[in-house]
């Protein structure tokens, strides 16, 4: 009940706040045998880390992964794997203004009345290096799909609203905004340093595809296998909506036009996004998630204090304008979760 984790089978649980000793992950249900480096993990882990550009927080972290069970001699045991990464540059004092306050856009306000208590350090297990426990276990989920052929890759597509024009997988990796274009990276980038300057943060889209998942993944009624994605991309602190396909261009669509035709051949179409009846068509599976501008930024802001008098507030500190490239390894590693997690329910179903 706490909401700490995540799968029925590939279960996740994540800890650690943004300013503690640390964070990690315990994952259970890893299939035993399996051949798993450090750096498989790490690899993942250097991907979503801060401090890669000047469009990124600049808090210099290493993440550097600790396995400290679940391995022997190189491969999974199928016991537990406990995965820890220390936090070494956290500036707290930083965070004293807002010690009795609430900033705009943050979980401050709700923390404090849910639990009445909070770690108002770099917003505590509300911050976005909570995910880092995430990426390391979506590497390991990652890894055992791939003997599987199955791959996953994610994006932005759209950011300070500016979207690509083209879809290129391979300049992905070669430019900071993780876009698929790099003529839009570029005006991207330049939108985000405008909105840095001023203070200001940007949002943004990001869209991932799914390949080489079979037909038939997925529990009908409310395991749905969008209503798992779903709820593993809105678990992202930053992502406010989520669509399959088409999205919501189908509510204009007709019957017709909506529908993909299935020929012997396999589908003319896929507006559906790879899943129908909440089970998996074999097609390839796309969504785009939509991410909030970041909510940490300097500009004054109207807020209150603990005691709900009116203040003005700005947030301090080390913060990304734009969430969305540091975004994309956490919906992958998310994506790579739930697709091992139902594939191994189908497993149990048929055994």
């Amino acid at each position: 009940m706490s909401g700490n984790s995540i799968g029925r089978i590939y279960r996740v649980t994540t800890f650690g706040e943004s300013h503690g000793r640390g964070v990690g992950v315990v994952i259970d249900g890893v299939t035993p045998g399996i051949p798993i480096s450090r750096e498989d993990i790490q690899k993942q882990l250097d991907r979503r880390k801060p401090g890669q550009s000047e469009l990124t927080t600049q808090r210099k972290e290493s993440d550097t992964v600790e396995i400290l069970s679940g391995i022997f001699e190189g491969r999974t045991t199928g016991t537990p794997m406990a995965l820890l990464l220390y936090n070494t540059d956290q500036d707290s004092s930083a965070y004293d203004h807002i010690r009795r306050a609430y900033r705009p856009g943050h979980a401050d306000f709700t923390y404090q009345s849910k639990y009445g208590i909070r770690d108002y350090r770099g917003s505590g297990r509300a911050s976005g290096r909570e995910t880092a426990g995430r990426v390391a276990a979506g590497a390991v989920a990652m890894k055992i799909l791939a003997m599987s052929d199955i791959e996953i890759k994610a994006y932005t597509l759209r950011a300070g609203g500016i979207e690509c024009r083209i879809r290129d997988m391979e300049v992905i990796e070669q430019n900071p905004m993780r876009a698929c274009d790099p003529e839009a990276a570029q005006k991207m980038a330049g939108r985000i340093e405008e909105m840095k300057t001023a203070g200001d943060s940007v949002g943004g889209i990001v869209e991932c595809r799914i390949q080489g998942v079979p037909a038939g993944l997925g529990e009908p009624v409310f395991d749905k296998m969008e209503a798992e994605l779903g709820r593993a991309m809105l678990s992202i602190g930053a992502v406010r909506g989520i669509e399959f396909g088409a999205g919501f261009s189908i509510a204009d669509m007709t019957g017709s036009e909506s529908n993909d035709p299935l020929r012997p051949d396999g589908f003319s179409s896929n507006n559906s996004g790879g899943i129908i009846g909440g089970i998996s068509t074999g097609q390839e599976i796309l969504f785009r998630i939509a991410v909030k501008p970041t909510a940490s930024i300097s500009k004054e802001q109207h807020s209150i204090d603990a005691d709900g008098r009116p203040i003005q507030i700005r947030t301090e500190g080390r913060h990304d304008p734009c969430i969305c490239p540091r975004i994309v390894p956490v919906v992958e590693a998310m994506s790579a979760m739930v697709v091992l997690d139902l594939i191994k329910r189908q497993a149990a179903l048929h055994s």
